[in-house]
């Protein structure tokens, strides 16, 4: 017997999302907010008390990273390494096809936030629900972007309880999943871009990354 519907919570998330309000929830590397109008990611990034050259991220997975991004072969194939062979989140930052419906229909004040470059940075593999929700966006060629649900610079959060109050109070929907995945390691995603190999953020499963990137692709990634 399955004790969480995984779809069904995602459901409830979307739905708030695409009525133009916040949800918070669980992602194997820390609970996040997101949203798919421009008002309410205007409203997480305020809460958040985020520097302007911080971007949102999008949430996406397997198809919708084939379908966006534009990556050469060998970037394909680190990708597939990571998040599937070896089953790691990764923060997938890349080149990307703003003429797909996708995210030509975007609000460019979204765009404008959430990209550089031309590169757009896509949050791959982080559990269950992640999924479910990707696979929603997908369907309705609405583009879900966030951050972790806490203050700037004070820490993932892995438990509802920690999130700090201001950051629930602009919450129209909250899926809780108590305390979740990879809390031991009290940080979010590994971000990698994934053709220059330059290394963002060290996150989650950082070593085994490297390791990863060693053992299959003789590179040596640089922060």
């Amino acid at each position: 017997m399955t004790v969480v519907d995984h779809r069904a919570e995602a459901e409830l998330a979307f739905a708030t999302m695409q009525a133009g309000g916040v949800a918070i929830v669980p992602n194997d590397v820390g609970y996040a907010a997101m949203a798919t109008h421009h008002d309410a990611l205007k409203r997480i990034f305020d809460t958040k008390g985020r520097a302007a050259s911080k971007l949102n991220a999008m949430v996406g997975h397997q198809r919708l990273h084939e379908r966006l991004h534009r990556c050469s072969t060998r970037a394909r194939e680190i990708v597939q390494a990571i998040t599937q062979d070896y089953d790691l989140p990764l923060g997938v930052i890349a080149p990307a096809d703003f003429t797909d419906p996708f995210l030509a229909r975007l609000d460019p004040r979204i765009v404008a936030e959430s990209t550089r470059e031309g590169t757009l940075l896509m949050l791959m593999n982080a559990g269950q629900f992640h999924e479910a929700l990707c696979d929603l966006s997908e369907a309705a060629n609405a583009a879900v972007f966030g951050s972790s649900a806490n203050r700037s610079m004070q820490g993932t959060k892995f438990a509802v309880a920690d999130i700090e109050p201001e950051i629930l109070a602009i919450a129209d929907r909250v899926i809780d999943y108590g305390v979740l995945k990879y809390q031991p390691y009290q940080c979010s995603s590994t971000l990698l871009d994934v053709e220059t190999m330059r290394v963002y953020r060290k996150g989650v499963a950082y070593d085994g990354i490297v390791w990863i990137l060693k053992r299959h692709f003789d590179i040596n990634a640089s922060p």
